[in-house]
């Protein structure tokens, strides 16, 4: 009977250590992960008004999501503050709205004002994005936790900012 009940389980640990399941996606397209736009300037054109514009190399899923938060402080050289994109700056002159759209290719962040936001190109010019791209397989997980908190996303989806590419 012990022989039996081991052969039993050595056919059993073979056959389904063998077996295979449909095949999961290329590597081809990014995981979680987050990149820095640093420094960047707004271009304008009359479609779209101020944006910054990129493509997403490699493109990510259909099910990703990607959420992008605006530096708008530091506290010192380590603690940077990060603002979740869409949101309202006060500024003196107006009001000052960044939000942005993306697709499985490409994002576009825009910038507009209830003014000419040529009279202050502080909000314009050499600003830096974090973008932070959380694959479709997480849209399952409950994500109970403050978005606006670029923290708390990146340590709630395991991402490494060590790995993390500046991009131009």
């Amino acid at each position: 009977m012990k022989r039996l009940i081991l052969l039993l389980a050595i056919f059993a640990t073979t056959f389904l250590s063998s077996c295979e399941g449909p095949q999961g996606p290329s590597g081809t397209n990014i995981e979680s992960a987050v990149f820095e736009l640093r420094n960047v300037n707004f271009a304008y054109n009359p479609i779209d008004g101020f944006n910054i514009y990129r493509t997403l190399t490699p493109n990510i899923y259909d099910s990703d999501v990607i959420l992008i938060y605006r530096l708008t402080d530091l506290i010192d050289p380590t603690t940077p503050v990060w603002k979740l994109v869409p949101n309202a700056v006060y500024a003196p002159l107006g009001e000052v709205n960044y939000d942005f759209d993306f697709s499985k290719e490409d994002y576009k962040i825009y910038v507009s004002a209830t003014y000419d936001l040529n009279t202050t190109p502080a909000y314009l010019d050499n600003q830096t994005f974090r973008i932070v791209v959380i694959p479709g397989y997480f849209s399952g997980k409950k994500a109970q936790f403050d978005k606006s908190d670029y923290k708390t996303v990146i340590k709630y989806y395991n991402i490494n900012e060590s790995n993390m590419k500046v991009l131009k």
